[in-house]
Order: structure tokens, then C-alpha cells, then sequence
């Protein structure tokens, strides 16, 4: 997998971290090893402006997901086709305010957020309840068997598996 990232802020982000979370989450989906991804960590102004462009909604966001295949995930034994799967973008900024109102590390809420992100270019969504339940359980279950497999012990109900209310 070709996981591409860069951080265009001035606030410290561990991306190699992010890119093992993106690799584990990839891999848990049974993503096709020649898939393609690029992440961005971008400042409150620049995703404001992708916010409003994309979505039509003020204000900045804490990611966001522009698929580009429309790759799905494999199964066991029948990898995801070839492609470039698409781009996240994450603001850390969101991300440590959300993390400081639910009483989790900034860190943790960027994975959060970077499993959400494959999730999404993977074709999951959250728009009906049945989506949102299947989601979310399946993000909780990839970030906590990451952050397990990394050695760090993670009080299931610390993460937030939920995007905050009025926000995506």
C-alpha cells in the first residue's frame, strides 16, 4: 500500500503513527496491497474552506473523506481491486478539542478520525441508523485491535465511536 501524508500545519502530528493506523485499518478491510491513499493534516481555515465547499456547511470540520475508485473492501481470501482508494483530510485542531471534551488524547481521536476516513472512501456511512450502527461498531472494533496490537490498553468506553452532534 502507497499511503501518502503530509503535514501542512504547525501543530506536532505523529504520522507515522497515522500511517500505521490507516495500514491496520486498510488491512482489517482486506484492502488490495496496491491501493493508494493520501493523508492531509490541514489547519481550521483550509478545512473550513473544503468544509463549505464540499458539504455547505460553516465552520471547520474534523475530517473529511474524498473517495476516488469507489473501492469496497475485500473479504478473507478476495482482496479490494487496485486503485487509488481517495484522500483524508484531518484538522487536529478539531480533533483535540473533541478529544479534550471526551476525556481521550488528541492522538487517539486522530486514529479515531483516520479509521473513520478509510471507512467512509470504503463506501460506509452513517446517514440512516442501520449504516451508523454497522459504522461505528466497525470503527470502535479497528481502533481498539489497533491500539491493543501497538500495546496500548484503551478503556473501551473512553473512545468515541460517534462523530459529535452536528458534526461529520
Amino acid at each position: 500500500m502507497t499511503i501518502d501524508l503530509a503535514n501542512e500545519t504547525d501543530v506536532a502530528v505523529d504520522l507515522d503513527e497515522i500511517h500505521d493506523c490507516a495500514r491496520y485499518a486498510m488491512d482489517a478491510m482486506f484492502v488490495h496491497p496496491n491501493v493508494e491513499l493520501s493523508i492531509r493534516i490541514i489547519d481550521e481555515a483550509a478545512m473550513e474552506t473544503l468544509h463549505v465547499q464540499w458539504m455547505d456547511l460553516e465552520g471547520p470540520t474534523d475530517v473529511m473523506s474524498f473517495p476516488m475508485d469507489e473501492l469496497t473492501p475485500g473479504r478473507e481470501g478476495a482482496l479490494s481491486d487496485e486503485g487509488m482508494l481517495g484522500d483524508i483530510v484531518l484538522c487536529p485542531t478539531v480533533a483535540a478539542a473533541q478529544a479534550s471534551a471526551t476525556g481521550h488524547d488528541t492522538m487517539e481521536e486522530l486514529l479515531l478520525l483516520t479509521v473513520h476516513g478509510v471507512l467512509h472512501l470504503l463506501g460506509y456511512d452513517h446517514a440512516e441508523a442501520e449504516e451508523r450502527l454497522e459504522m461505528f461498531e466497525l470503527q470502535r472494533t479497528i481502533l481498539l485491535t489497533y491500539l491493543a496490537s501497538r500495546g496500548r490498553s484503551v478503556e473501551a468506553g473512553t473512545i468515541r465511536i460517534a462523530p459529535p452532534s452536528g458534526r461529520e
